[in-house]
């Protein structure tokens, strides 16, 4: 059942994004849609905030044109309330994410040309060959954790080689990516200010030695023209292309293997009908997406949404996990049950209007390419321990498992003699 706080005016408000919800998240945000599509909650840091859960009102919150992505004009009020204000030059502000028109158009519009159905398909022959490569130095073992040996490290690779991230740095990438993808926190801030750091010291060292890459052309944009991207957009910039560049996949990769480790006769489908898997990524996003619930907006004044009045500078959040699920499906379907043949499933997972995700392109083929190549790979895939439930990351914005055990049949490295 949902766990109640009384804050001071007795009124009982839901604590989320606590280990204990997280670990039944679905059945959690079922209870909420029964009583209505968004409520008053209170969130794992401590702070309150309004909650959107159902799939319609999540659409209208996420474009919504009251509903602000910067903090900064909220700063004083935030820190007030006791709440952890990331701004510019944190590492997380001065990016896209955190940013309104005009200045999120300015930012969205250097990068977006590397993030386009046509340019990522120019990507898919490295997918491939690394999909490949990591299978290959499992294969033979009849069991593996997926999660650290697949479904992180494809992502991390393909973004840093994008990016163009040294392979020695990776390790650390991921730890400080977890760490900023947190409750705010001491830990928090402690992986936001190594990223930083590291990314200030890697975006110098470009400069001096530029490369073939991303961060390199970012570089040449901020030096050619400064009035196009600030020292801290530039690094705000960076943090996010590495952050959303890869943690949205990991958890693409590992919500999609829990669902079809838990319908074994969904995995056949998929082995028989691999043309049906870039639709079924698309019911993965609905049925479990890889963020639970969205970075927090802010209310630039009094409004009303979904029948409940919203004041100035109070935070709105919405609540992916829970959209997918009540988004509409099929007539006589059920959205709590998986269907990898489902057509145009729809889900609000890479988010809705002018911060719909930019990397959606990327992830989509990532996700397809990873999938298509492990269930070929290994065509008898199953949980190596069937009774023990999912350990779910415990905190933060994410949804995904923390491992993966699996077991397979044994096989041999293609070409290899035995």
């Amino acid at each position: 059942m949902i766990t109640y706080d009384s804050p001071a005016d007795g009124a009982p408000l839901v604590r989320i994004g606590t280990p204990a919800f997280k670990a039944e998240a679905h059945q959690r945000y079922a209870e909420l849609r029964q009583q209505g599509p968004i409520h008053r909650v209170r969130m794992a840091d401590g702070s309150l905030g309004w909650l959107v859960v159902g799939y319609e009102l999540a659409r209208e919150a996420l474009a919504h044109p009251k509903l602000s992505k910067d903090p900064e004009p909220f700063a004083e009020q935030l820190r007030a309330s006791g709440r952890h204000i990331l701004l510019a030059g944190s590492g997380f502000g001065g990016n896209m994410l955190m940013a309104d028109p005009p200045e999120h158009t300015r930012l969205r519009r250097l990068v977006s040309g590397v993030f386009t159905t046509q340019a990522v398909e120019k990507l898919a022959p490295r997918m491939e060959e690394l999909a490949h490569e990591l299978i290959d130095a499992f294969a033979g073992q009849g069991g593996t954790d997926l999660v650290s040996s697949y479904t992180t490290p494809l992502p991390i690779t393909v973004i840093s080689e994008l990016l163009g991230v040294p392979e020695q740095a990776r390790a650390d990438l991921l730890a400080w990516t977890r760490h900023s993808m947190g409750v705010p926190s001491e830990q928090q801030r402690a992986g936001l200010l190594a990223l930083n750091g590291y990314l200030s010291a890697l975006l110098d060292a470009k400069r001096r030695a530029p490369a073939d890459d991303l961060l390199s052309r970012l570089i040449a944009v901020r030096d050619e023209d400064s009035g196009k991207l600030s020292d801290a957009e530039l690094l705000g910039t960076a943090v996010i292309l590495v952050v959303a560049g890869h943690e949205t996949t990991v958890n693409l990769l590992g919500n999609a293997m829990v669902a079809l480790l838990d319908h074994p006769e969904q995995a056949r489908v998929l082995r028989k009908n691999p043309e049906h898997i870039p639709g079924a990524v698309e019911e993965f996003l609905r049925y479990d997406p890889p963020l639970e619930i969205t970075p927090t907006r802010f209310a630039t004044e009094d409004f009303e949404l979904g029948g409940e009045l919203i004041k100035a500078a109070e935070t709105v959040t919405v609540a992916l996990t829970s959209a997918g699920r009540d988004a509409p499906v099929e007539p006589g379907a059920d959205p709590d049950q998986l269907d990898v043949l489902r057509e145009h499933a729809r889900h609000a997972a890479f988010g809705h209007g002018i911060h719909y995700c930019i990397g959606a392109p990327l992830a989509r083929l990532e996700g397809s390419i990873a999938l298509r190549i492990l269930l070929s790979r290994l065509p008898d895939l199953a949980w190596a321990e069937p009774e023990q439930p999912v350990t779910w990351l415990p905190t933060g914005i994410t949804r995904g498992p923390v491992s993966l055990p699996v077991t397979f049949t044994p096989t041999a490295r293609p070409g290899s003699i035995t």
